[in-house]
């Protein structure tokens, strides 16, 4: 018999650094799953990735197991550190607040790729581009 899931829960968490503290056991406490058990596993899959913010969605079963997958770290945040900056423009596209080279630009789109609804890297980067775009970030040739 199949397990029931029970909840769905979407979470941005910095790799490796999962604690069962606030926002972690404030979303998956009342959930009922072993917060400690979930911190270990997913520090174990994304210790190669430290110092990333990566979203991760959490499928909670009625046996309170869990599954969990790990996605591609949000634009902005690619964007920002590629770009050397600590925030987007608040002016949007008005204000230039840093650059990106179209080779870096084409490395943040192959990074991307498996979780945005396209499915070459040319059309990852036009995606990516309106991202940093109104973030205040131009892209030089």
């Amino acid at each position: 018999m199949a397990k029931e899931v029970v909840k769905k829960v979407k979470l941005q968490i910095q790799a490796g650094k999962a604690t069962p503290a606030p926002p972690v056991g404030t979303v998956l406490g009342p959930a009922g799953i072993n917060l400690q058990d979930f911190c270990t596993k997913y520090n174990d899959a994304t210790k190669d990735k430290m110092g990333d913010v990566l979203p991760v969605e959490i499928t909670i079963y009625d046996d309170r197991s869990f599954d969990f997958v790990v996605k591609t770290p949000p634009t902005p945040f690619l964007v920002k550190k590629f770009a050397k900056i600590q925030k987007g423009s608040t002016k949007g596209s008005q204000e230039t607040v840093g650059s990106l080279t179209k080779d870096q630009l084409k490395e943040i789109a192959e990074i991307k790729l498996p979780d945005l609804n396209c499915y070459t890297v040319e059309e990852a980067m036009k995606i990516v581009e309106g991202t940093a775009r109104n973030m205040g970030v131009t892209i030089k040739e």
